[in-house]
């Protein structure tokens, strides 16, 4: 059977002592069908792989029309911001702990990857957040998220206050640990934690989240995904702001952290049949 993808690019999470086994098994899988096959270039150094040609993950989108991601939710994350502004489509193998993202197991590994390069899949494009970083008017720098931006406070066991806006209107000023604004596929991640409302990954829209807020009314809301979010850091002895979890920078007092949803979004893959109910089922041991 003919099948859509030509070219497919592994990357692993390569402190799993398994993790060479799975990649091995999908080398001969995609082998048997012709497909021409590439590693990312640190998972192949880390595993001991020299039999297949490795690429740097910085070019895996330009050799592949498929990506296949073995790991948890975070080496999909990274692989994910590495590679959207390729728009190649992404699949998930799960070797984490949870496994949102990463949503087929290695037991059904082969069966559900060989669907998928027939052709029977599902596809869920997910949106992007990215955010500037303004000082006294100028922006420091920028950075992408795919899970969330968070402002939060640092090493200081302290309350930051934070005041926010949301196309240029006034919403309040609130006294927290910090702030998190979520896509909806990081509505399973942090700000889960925090208390947040679940989104279903298709829906137009991002989720504000406080983190630990000192007034018990200020709750989590969501808001159209083509809106912009402002956060200026209005008092703070020590605040930060991360992108999916990783450090980002400092910020001082008066600093704005301006969100908008990018034009990009990453295609995620899922094998025919996939239910994101029965995945959170699954994942938060609903009755």
């Amino acid at each position: 059977m003919s099948h859509p993808f030509k070219a497919v690019t592994l990357i692993g999470k390569y402190m799993d002592p398994r993790m060479r086994e799975y990649v091995e098994a999908l080398a001969v899988l995609l082998n048997q069908r012709g497909i021409k096959i590439h590693i990312e270039m640190v998972t192949a150094e880390k595993l001991g792989i020299s039999d297949i040609p490795s690429v740097a993950m910085e070019g895996v989108g330009k050799v592949s029309d498929l990506v296949i991601v073995l790991g948890g939710d975070g080496t999909m994350l990274t692989a994910a911001r590495a590679l959207l502004d390729d728009h190649v489509p992404l699949v998930g193998i799960n070797r984490g702990r949870f496994g949102f993202l990463t949503d087929i197991s290695t037991d059904g590994m082969l069966q559900a990857v060989g669907k998928i390069l027939d052709g029977e899949y599902t596809v869920e494009q997910r949106i992007l957040l990215g955010a500037d970083i303004v000082r006294n008017g100028r922006v420091l720098s920028k950075g992408r998220a795919l899970n969330d931006i968070v402002v939060s406070k640092g090493g200081q066991a302290r309350l930051i206050e934070l005041e926010v806006t949301i196309d240029g209107q006034y919403v309040h000023r609130q006294r927290s640990d910090g702030l998190i604004v979520s896509t909806p596929t990081g509505t399973t991640a942090y700000a889960l934690s925090a208390g947040g409302p679940l989104l279903h990954p298709t829906l137009e829209a991002i989720a504000l989240v406080p983190i630990c807020p000192h007034t018990l009314s200020n709750r989590p809301f969501a808001i159209n995904s083509n809106s912009t979010v402002e956060i200026t850091l209005m008092r703070a002895d020590d605040a930060r702001v991360h992108f999916d979890g990783q450090l980002h920078a400092e910020l001082s007092m008066g600093d704005k952290v301006i969100i908008n949803r990018l034009n990009n979004t990453i295609p995620l893959l899922h094998p025919l049949g996939h239910s994101h109910y029965e995945l959170l089922r699954e994942k938060l041991h609903w009755g």
